[in-house]
């Protein structure tokens, strides 16, 4: 299960009206890279991934569409396991407005809180 805060469902929901993306789906994935070796990727996906032909944009065999307060969801099978019980949260502090990726079964992060190692 994800849960997506209150104040993350606001910007995502803030963030696609912005973009004329209405009736896009977020897709949620675990890439490599950062100082720690993985890290949480965001971003917006036309729905018409369902109907689509082109094989780069319909869901795939493991592939999982979650609905959560009317926000489509998009996991990638390789990314389900980084990311099975996350809390999605949206911050503002000094430094700007972010997404905040919490994961009680990560074991390790960078010193920037950005990147990911393993998980339990």
């Amino acid at each position: 299960m994800i849960d997506i805060s209150p104040a993350a469902i606001i910007e995502i929901k803030r963030l696609r009206s912005n973009r004329q993306t209405t009736g896009s789906s977020l897709i949620l994935t675990v890439k490599s890279g950062g100082c720690a070796g993985l890290f949480y990727d965001l971003k917006f996906e036309q729905s018409a991934i369902l109907i689509s032909n082109d094989p780069d944009l319909s869901l795939k065999d493991g592939d999982r569409l979650l609905t959560i307060s009317g926000i489509n969801l998009k996991v990638d099978a390789k990314s389900w396991r980084y990311i099975e019980n996350l809390r999605l949260d949206y911050s503002e502090d000094l430094m700007g407005g972010g997404f905040r990726f919490h994961n009680p079964r990560i074991i390790s992060i960078c010193g920037c809180g950005i990147s990911f190692a393993e998980l339990k």
